[in-house]
């Protein structure tokens, strides 16, 4: 895989994921490297004059407005970084902290930190030579991720702790076996490295591309319980979605169609087993499109914060000037992302739901709990109680986050929008929502198994799901631990074999 280059272009989502997942090297345009550069000679000019500036010649939080004396400018920078690196909790994993480093290189080469050149090409050498720090969960309040980018910064300057080839070592250690030198911070540099918010949104592009990669399989499984329900598919007809439509219906409704081609249930009269369907099959368009609708709304904030200069001050270096804002805050990013996790705890309440209807003989026309053998088996009825537990678990994590905050910093800080927390509450819904999916799977298989249906009457898309279920897991005879089933099904999920976008296979 070919470097990705920053600065040139604008940075999307996958290059996120190139860089985390697939070990892309990074590297930095001739653009970029000239704004850094004229706004590092701001840097350097103001820091020397009367003018108070945030962070460079006067203190931060609440001893904002006390001036630093020239003399200790550059120590003040590594004492901010030492102060702030407050992080606790389990580290994050190799992947994510990729995702942290790229986004703050990205951030960098926007122009408005003012950071050296050097400092940004030492960030890019740990990306490209594999050091990765160590970086505890646990600390931010979304007014810019100070603990974890501290963290991330301290193997820079020799300290801290960092994994480089499999072995976690002191920073120097770290940095001495990759062929690294630890780095000199001058003004404004340590600002640079943790003043932002580029923890939230590297580990929040991981975990939409994890979203995306759910809901497409997600769509296959929808697809699956259509046919093993033997649903009426009017509800999907184009020109019922196009009536009212409503964000995400059309593209969701198209979607299911796609992958309901050649399907025995659109043939002339197929629709007669049942008038109207229970509204977890006869809504399906509306609530996953709702879903992915926010879903593309997340994502176009996570886009937009990798291609924005958002530090303070920030330098405009055609201006020559440093100005404090407020780009850092990110409300619009965690409504969006609160949003999101209520998009798709709608849509899992949905799943439940159709789970349950496949249960009942007077919904489907099956043997009742989908076992042929009476009521000496049970079936598929105890992993009912599996369902409940994980939608427990996921209508909380489906709570608003944004709004759990403390004033901090004697008052300055008096609010917070928690976005890295709506982030991480996001992942671990995904988690669970996985096991809700690949519990559909199964059960949608059984009931195409116990219709009689064969495969050559499938969908394409239910079709070749189905067929990935029976190579994982046989169909349901005398009653066996189905655990892991749903375990191995929800892992082949994880791994994208059920994604069913184009190019995924």
């Amino acid at each position: 895989m070919g470097p990705v280059r920053v600065g040139e272009r604008r940075i999307a989502l996958a290059d996120v994921v190139a860089v985390a997942r697939d070990s892309a090297s990074v590297e930095v345009a001739a653009a970029a490297r000239a704004r850094v550069e004229a706004a590092r000679d701001v840097v350097l000019r103001l820091a020397q004059g009367d003018q108070a500036i945030y962070g460079v010649n006067s203190a931060l939080g609440a001893n904002t407005g006390q001036r630093i004396e020239a003399a200790d400018l550059a120590d003040y920078q590594l004492r901010a970084i030492r102060a702030r690196a407050v992080a606790v909790g389990p580290a994050y994993d190799r992947t994510t902290v990729r995702a942290m480093l790229f986004a703050r290189i990205a951030g960098m080469a926007a122009g408005g930190s003012g950071v050296s050149p050097h400092v940004l090409d030492a960030l890019v050498a740990l990306v490209n030579r594999g050091v990765h720090p160590v970086v505890p969960r646990y600390g931010s309040i979304g007014v810019a991720d100070l603990p974890q980018l501290s963290h991330l910064a301290l193997p820079l300057v020799g300290e801290g702790a960092a994994e480089y080839a499999g072995v976690v070592s002191s920073g120097a250690d770290a940095l001495q076996r990759a062929g690294l030198a630890p780095v000199a911070l001058g003004p404004k540099d340590g600002l640079a490295l943790i003043s932002a918010n580029a923890a939230t949104v590297g580990r929040a592009a991981l975990v939409l591309a994890d979203a995306e990669r759910l809901a497409a399989a997600w769509r296959a499984a929808i697809a699956l319980s259509l046919e093993g329900f033997g649903a009426n598919l009017s509800p999907l007809d184009a020109r019922a979605v196009a009536a009212r439509p409503a964000p995400g219906q059309v593209e969701a409704a198209a979607q299911l169609r796609a992958l309901l081609a050649g399907s025995a249930l659109l043939a002339p009269g197929a629709a007669e087993r049942r008038v109207q369907d229970p509204l977890s099959f006869r809504v399906v368009a509306q609530v996953q499109g709702s879903a992915q609708a926010a879903l593309d709304h997340a994502r176009a904030q996570v886009e937009l914060e990798l291609n924005s200069a958002a530090e303070s001050p920030m330098v405009i270096a055609s201006d020559a000037v440093m100005l404090s804002h407020g780009n850092f805050h990110l409300p619009a990013f965690t409504l969006a992302f609160d949003a999101a996790a209520i998009a798709l705890a709608q849509a899992t309440s949905l799943a439940v739901e159709r789970v349950i209807r496949f249960m009942s003989p007077s919904f489907t026309g099956l043997p009742l709990q989908l076992t042929r053998h009476g009521p000496a088996h049970s079936g598929f009825a105890t992993l009912q109680k599996t369902l409940t537990a994980l939608w427990a678990d996921i209508r909380l994590r489906a709570n608003p986050g944004s709004l759990d905050f403390l004033p901090v910093s004697e008052g300055a800080e008096d609010h917070a929008p928690m976005a890295l927390a709506t982030v991480e509450k996001l992942a671990d819904m995904l988690e669970r929502i996985r096991y809700v999916v690949a519990i559909e799977l199964l059960v949608a298989a059984q009931a195409v198994d116990l219709r009689g249906t064969e495969p050559q009457a499938l969908g394409l898309g239910p079709r070749a799901a189905y067929g990935r279920v029976r190579e994982t897991a046989p169909a349901l005879d005398v009653d066996r631990s189905l655990g892991p089933d749903v375990d191995a099904i929800a892992a082949r999920i994880a791994d994208g074999e059920f994604d069913t976008r184009a190019g995924s296979e």
